[in-house]
């Protein structure tokens, strides 16, 4: 454990921000989930507003530094593909 006031505080910040961070995670992962099972479902419109929900998380992700802008626009691309894919 750290000695010293300011160490410990980092400490305590950093501890903070991690379980942030994780909520903030899991909640995109729930919404990539939900968007996989509405792609099974087949109905289009239901499948939309999902992939809109996820694509939506996954840009208030990179704002807040939880993930790359290359590793968001990859995921999104790769929900669109298989969205375009369902659509056809």
């Amino acid at each position: 454990m750290a000695k010293s006031k300011t160490p410990a505080k980092r400490a305590r910040r950093a501890e903070a921000n991690r379980l942030r961070n994780k909520a903030y995670r899991s909640r995109l992962k729930t919404a990539v989930k939900k968007y996989e099972e509405a792609l099974q479902g087949g109905d289009a419109q239901t499948t939309q507003q999902s992939l809109i929900a996820a694509t939506s998380l996954i840009d208030k992700n990179v704002s807040k530094g939880i993930l790359h802008k290359n590793t968001a626009a990859r995921r999104k691309s790769a929900l669109a593909r298989r969205f375009n894919a369902m659509a056809e």
